[in-house]
């Protein structure tokens, strides 16, 4: 008896660490989820927000994945895109935004080739965007994958462009917002769009030529936004700019 109790509370266990601090939040057109995945394969915990149609009518069930820049590991990241996030749940996408970093994490290299320097942080980002989508087709799987839109801004940017790289079969749109490190896929499928800051360049090879931009089909579009400013810290005019824009490429 001891041991049937043992077994069925260690099962329980294993299941219910696959999701835990559940809280929602339901505000005007849109709901708000955060709780926590557990990567049992890496014993990693990874922290999401899911925004969502408060009225599910509305709903377009395409799903959207994205990825927040790097945030010096102090954690809470994956809420300072808010008004990107909830603005496209009120337009019918479900988006999941993920909290990369946590304060055990090794600090993002500042020195040497960051390509190379960086490329463990973006490729732990990979798995994350991989798990979470994994789980995603498991716990909703009404959503249509194959319209799938994977997001990411500054180095989140560059974990999705590196996530492109590596799964182009389960993507259908990359939206890089001043990704500067990691090279863009050329590519027709999935479709890539960028909107870049005016005032740090990107790497060499990160974007496209015009002629790689016109033979993909790949969109780049340079905006007067700071690098720094295109999270929640954008003024009203240039809120109203990336939300539309955004937007713009989801529905093309």
């Amino acid at each position: 008896m001891k041991l049937f109790l043992f077994i069925f509370l260690s099962i329980f266990s294993i299941q219910c660490s696959v999701k835990k601090n559940i809280s929602s939040d339901t505000t005007g057109d849109f709901k708000r989820d955060t709780l926590t995945y557990f990567d049992q394969s890496r014993h990693r915990k990874i922290p999401v927000a899911i925004y969502k149609p408060a009225n599910q009518a509305n709903a377009n069930k395409i799903p959207v994945i994205f990825s927040h820049g790097w945030g010096e590991n102090k954690g809470g990241d994956y809420f300072i895109y808010s008004y990107l996030t909830e603005f496209l749940a009120s337009k019918g996408y479900f988006v999941v935004s993920i909290q990369h970093e946590l304060p055990t994490d090794e600090m993002l290299a500042m020195d040497g080739k960051l390509q190379v320097a960086r490329r463990p942080n973006w490729e732990r980002g990979v798995q994350n965007i991989l798990f979470v989508l994994n789980t995603m087709k498991k716990e909703f799987p009404d959503l249509t994958y194959s319209q799938l839109a994977v997001m990411g801004h500054s180095n989140g940017g560059d974990m999705t462009a590196l996530f492109a790289h590596q799964y182009p079969a389960l993507i259908h749109k990359v939206i890089a917002l001043d990704n500067r490190r990691m090279a863009l896929p050329r590519t027709k499928s999935p479709k890539i769009y960028t909107l870049r800051s005016d005032d740090y360049p990107a790497d060499e090879g990160v974007l496209p030529s015009e002629d790689e931009k016109e033979k993909y089909g790949m969109v780049v579009e340079f905006t007067t936004i700071h690098h720094s400013s295109m999270d929640n810290d954008v003024t009203p005019e240039e809120r109203k700019y990336m939300t539309q824009k955004v937007l713009e490429y989801l529905e093309k």
